[in-house]
C-alpha cells in the first residue's frame, strides 16, 4: 500500500486532536520579516482547505531564523531538497534569493498531492519559478524522478506528527541521506512517541543538536527540537 493509497482510505487524515492547530485561520497572504531579521518581508500564502500543513508552523520558523543567521555560503554549489512542512520550503527558497545565498542548482520542494498547487502558488508569488522546482513525494516511496539522488542538503521541519508515519518518514531520510548530506531536522515534540523517531534515527545516522543559536533557551522551552 503507497503513502497515497492510505490517504484515500483515510488512514492518515490528520485531525487537530493528533496535530492541534494554533486557531482557524482564513485563506490569504501574510508577510514575515523573522521579527526584523528581513529588511523586506517575504510574502507567503496560507490556506488550511486541504490540511494543517497550509500554515507556516512553529518549527518552521524556528529552522527558518536559524538559517538566515548563517554564513551565505553555506550552500555554494549544493544540491538542496527541502522534505518538510511546504510553508518552511517557500520560505527558504525567498530567503535563499534575498540573502544573497549562492545556489547554482534549483531547490527542491516537495510534498503531497494536497499541497502541491499551495506551493506552486507560494513560488509564483515570489517569482521563484526559475529557481524552485515542487514536487509530489510520498515518504516511503522510490525517490521522485528529478530529485537529487544523495543530495548535500536536507532541510526537514514538521515532519514528526503522526507515528503510523514514522517508518515512511525513516526511509524517506534513508534514501536521501548519503554520507556527505547535511540534514536540518526541526519538530515539536507534542508527544512522548515522538521522541522514539529520534531513537531510531541516532541507531540510523550521526545526530547533533544545535547548541549555536542564540535563540534556543526560547524554543526548548517550547518543546522545539533543531
Amino acid at each position: 500500500m503507497t503513502l497515497s493509497d492510505d490517504e484515500r482510505d483515510g488512514v492518515f487524515d490528520i485531525d487537530e486532536e493528533l496535530v492541534p492547530v494554533r486557531e482557524l485561520k482564513q485563506a490569504g497572504v501574510m508577510e514575515v520579516d523573522f521579527e526584523g531579521l528581513l529588511k523586506t518581508p517575504l510574502r507567503l500564502e496560507e490556506d488550511l482547505k486541504k490540511g494543517c500543513g497550509g500554515m507556516l508552523w512553529p518549527a518552521g520558523m524556528v529552522m527558518a531564523k536559524y538559517l538566515i543567521r548563517q554564513d551565505k555560503d553555506l550552500f555554494k554549489d549544493k544540491t538542496v531538497v527541502l522534505e518538510s512542512n511546504w510553508v518552511l520550503e517557500v520560505v527558504w527558497s525567498v530567503l535563499a534569493v534575498a540573502l544573497g545565498f549562492q545556489l547554482d542548482h534549483p531547490l527542491h520542494l516537495t510534498d503531497q498531492i494536497p499541497m502541491l498547487g499551495l506551493m506552486q502558488r507560494n513560488i509564483a508569488l515570489n517569482n521563484l519559478q526559475d529557481q524552485v522546482k515542487a514536487s509530489i513525494y510520498d515518504w516511503g516511496e522510490s525517490v521522485p524522478e528529478g530529485i537529487p539522488q544523495r543530495p548535500d542538503v536536507i532541510l526537514a521541519a514538521e515532519c514528526v506528527y503522526f507515528e503510523p508515519a514514522f517508518p515512511l518518514l525513516q526511509q524517506t531520510m534513508k534514501d536521501l541521506i548519503g554520507p556527505n548530506t547535511i540534514c536540518y531536522f526541526c519538530f515539536k515534540k507534542r508527544r512522548r512517541a515522538d521522541m522514539n523517531f529520534v531513537k531510531v534515527m541516532k541507531k540510523m545516522f550521526m545526530v547533533e543538536p544545535v547548541e549555536d543559536d542564540p535563540d534556543k533557551p526560547t524554543w526548548s522551552r517550547e518543546n522545539l527540537h533543531l
